[in-house]
């Protein structure tokens, strides 16, 4: 039997060596590919929203990766979920979003979900996708959505230092108010591993290892 193959459609470089470590560690054996094209949420993120053709060029890379001979394809960017849906529907192979599992696990563990991000463009359609999973598995739940202005600039401009500090100042202050909080970007999980156990009052998750784990469950 030959190996399985997952593809990867990235919007940033910087994700590829994450989710290499993270298939070494829950998908042995499996082969992955990585398409990247860090012009969609460039331009995602200049307009404001995932635009048409921007949604059209997700699907397109999506299908490559179809042709490419994935048997299954994980889209690792939140802002762009919309149009990963809308692939899915027109893929013959299983098509996932990186923060559907995470969504999924937030809804069973809480009634009142924090959604944190530091870009407006992933807080929107991380907060729709609670959402919509929550009525899918009927429950009722309370979202609580909160953006931490600047923080992005700030990492962009080389100045990580900076966007650990506010990101963790976002947390911390999220956390009295909800009983889990979901990371509506994956660059924002490690800012939860500096945090201590002690300052972890509620579970916080990242949906890269989420994810990896869920597709490892089913597909592999």
């Amino acid at each position: 039997m030959t190996a399985k193959t997952l593809g990867f459609v990235h919007t940033s470089a910087t994700l590829v060596p994450l989710f290499q470590q993270l298939t070494s560690e829950y998908l042995n054996g499996v082969e992955t590919f990585n398409i990247v094209d860090d012009s969609l949420i460039k331009d995602v993120i200049k307009k404001g929203k995932l635009m048409p053709n921007t949604a059209a060029r997700v699907v397109n890379h999506v299908k490559a990766a179809e042709e490419a001979g994935a048997d299954v394809i994980l889209v690792t960017c939140s802002s762009i979920g919309v149009a990963i849906e809308t692939a899915a529907t027109l893929s013959s192979v299983p098509v996932i979003r990186v923060d559907q599992a995470m969504a999924d696990e937030a809804v069973q563990i809480s009634e009142k979900i924090g959604v944190i991000a530091t870009l407006p463009t992933t807080l929107e359609p991380t907060s729709d996708l609670v959402r919509r999973r929550a009525l899918a598995a009927g429950k009722n739940v309370t979202i609580v959505s909160k953006l931490c202005e600047g923080a992005f600039e700030a990492l962009m401009s080389g100045d990580a230092a900076k966007h650990d500090e506010m990101v963790a100042k976002a947390l911390k202050e999220l956390m009295q108010e909800v009983g889990v909080i979901v990371l509506a970007q994956a660059s924002m999980a490690r800012v939860v591993d500096g945090l201590t156990d002690a300052e972890k009052i509620v579970p916080i998750l990242a949906s890269p290892a989420i994810a990896m784990k869920k597709l490892a469950e089913i597909y592999f």
